[in-house]
């Protein structure tokens, strides 16, 4: 909320709601390892990270909204205070939505893409009841509620690719077990894939950004 108000305020257009650009400024030099504010965890490869399942979420969030506060900033030609004298520029803030979007597609220390498809490195064992089930054509009989469990303990890859899924990612230390029962990092959402979206056609169209 803080960061979408802060752009009325940015644009020059009400001036009462500069409190709301202060406090985007404070939570944006939060996420900056740089930063004496600093209160987010990073993995050993740089890569965003909170506790609990499908750390993907937060990663392609915070890195959404880093794009997008990084470029109200500019078109306002202004900075980020972080405090002590201490600013961050929107050249900062969109380096490092992309360094996120770079490790997700394979620039991080297993060399993986965490996105089912892309590269030639990436998830096959995802937990994704229709990815890791045959399909019809290869299996044709129905397959009941509780028989599924061979499919989904099996150490095979999936069947059917699900093409452009995110999964949850690594854990702290950068590793990925690529394994269906671990759920917290293997499963793909939407809610992962959403932000990403939004960031994935911005530096398609800026790839110098």
């Amino acid at each position: 909320l803080n960061v979408l108000v802060a752009k009325e305020f940015l644009e020059g257009q009400v001036v009462s709601l500069q409190s709301y650009k202060e406090s985007a400024d404070s939570f944006m030099c939060t996420l900056i390892p740089e930063s004496s504010s600093s209160h987010i965890e990073y993995t050993p490869g740089g890569l965003i990270y909170k506790p609990g399942g499908s750390n993907m979420q937060h990663v392609t969030s915070l890195s959404f909204l880093l794009l997008a506060y990084s470029n109200y900033l500019s078109h306002a030609d202004m900075v980020a205070q972080c405090g002590g004298g201490a600013a961050a520029g929107p050249g900062q803030l969109r380096r490092l939505a992309k360094r996120q979007v770079d490790y997700i597609l394979g620039d991080n220390p297993m060399g993986m893409s965490y996105m089912v498809g892309y590269g030639s490195r990436y998830p096959r064992r995802i937990h994704h009841r229709a990815s890791s089930l045959p399909s019809l054509k290869t299996h044709p009989a129905r397959i009941g509620c509780k028989a599924g469990s061979r499919y989904y303990l099996s150490q095979d890859p999936n069947p059917n690719l699900l093409v452009g899924a995110v999964v949850g990612g690594p854990n702290t230390t950068d590793l990925f077990p690529d394994a269906r029962p671990v759920f917290q990092q293997s499963e793909p959402t939407t809610y992962i894939n959403a932000p990403l979206v939004g960031l994935l056609a911005y530096f398609w169209a800026h790839p110098g950004a």
